[in-house]
């Protein structure tokens, strides 16, 4: 009498692995397809109009393109009369100074409210947030004196000053988020093996928050880009930026003149989102899946 060892045909042959995530990964691809589509679809669609109107020299309605085409516009833009270039370069430092301050004052401040609690800790973050509920007509109006007196009226870091206004709670929001998921165990080693703060802080701190601080900083960056009123108001007319050269033309005849200065008021502030998206990872949990931008 002999015994059947060969193995049932269920146990001989091996279980495919089924990965569970791949259900859900198929379910959202659609989801994320349609919503990276639409975000295309509207922002894409404004540029390509954008890029017409700066090369059409007659465009009259009904006519879906302009009958007559011309690089007019980009003259104009090119002449030093229309101070484009002056009000780029302007905005350009104007915009990386107010990062750079934010990053200085808003760095020990996201890290107090992100790591600790102490008494009074509700009413600062409701304090911070009042630069975002407050117009930020009202706000500057209420500083503009106190400038004057202060002499930072027309002058770059004047205007750096109220931009940081709308940006800090921004910056903090994002950084005080951050500094809340990060352990202080690896920079409490790193000092028991006798590095200093600055040490700690560039070998252990820093690559750890980097992600956010780079995300923070593009933020600052873009509202320091956009700011109008507040750059009218301290700057006095006299210290120039691309918004101050743009806003005249948007409400006058010259579309063509509008819509090449709106593109190179875009342009920065897309390239600054493109390489920010890149520099982080796919998986970063701060962008999401930006990185493939």
């Amino acid at each position: 009498m002999t015994t059947d060892t060969k193995p049932s045909e269920a146990e001989a042959t091996p279980q495919p692995y089924v990965d569970l995530t791949d259900k859900d990964s198929a379910g959202t691809r659609w989801v994320r397809r349609i919503a990276v589509t639409s975000i295309v679809v509207f922002i894409g669609l404004p540029m390509v109009t954008l890029i017409v109107w700066s090369f059409a020299f007659r465009w009259n309605f009904p006519n879906m393109l302009p009958t007559e085409w011309g690089g007019k516009a980009w003259a104009y833009v090119a002449d030093d009369s229309s101070r484009v270039f002056e009000g780029l370069w302007n905005s350009t430092k104007l915009a990386f100074l107010v990062t750079l301050m934010a990053i200085i004052v808003g760095l020990p401040a996201s890290r107090a409210l992100g790591q600790h609690e102490f008494r009074g800790k509700s009413t600062i973050e409701w304090l911070l947030m009042m630069p975002i509920i407050v117009p930020a007509l009202v706000a500057t109006m209420g500083i503009h004196q106190i400038f004057i007196r202060l002499r930072l009226t027309e002058t770059l870091f004047g205007v750096a000053l109220v931009h940081l206004i709308p940006a800090i709670p921004y910056f903090v929001l994002v950084m005080a988020s951050v500094f809340a998921n990060y352990g202080t165990a690896l920079e409490e080693t790193a000092r028991t093996l006798g590095a200093n703060k600055i040490r700690v802080f560039r070998y252990v701190t820093f690559p750890a928050i980097s992600s956010g601080l780079l995300v923070a900083s593009m933020f600052t960056f873009l509202i320091s880009w956009g700011q109008y009123v507040t750059t009218l108001l301290i700057g006095g007319g006299s210290f120039v930026t691309l918004p101050l050269v743009l806003f005249p033309f948007l409400s006058g005849a010259n579309h063509a003149n509008a819509a090449a200065i709106s593109l190179v008021f875009v342009a920065p502030a897309v390239i600054v989102l493109i390489m920010t998206s890149r520099q982080l990872g796919r998986d970063s949990s701060v962008m999401g899946g930006f990185g493939k931008i």
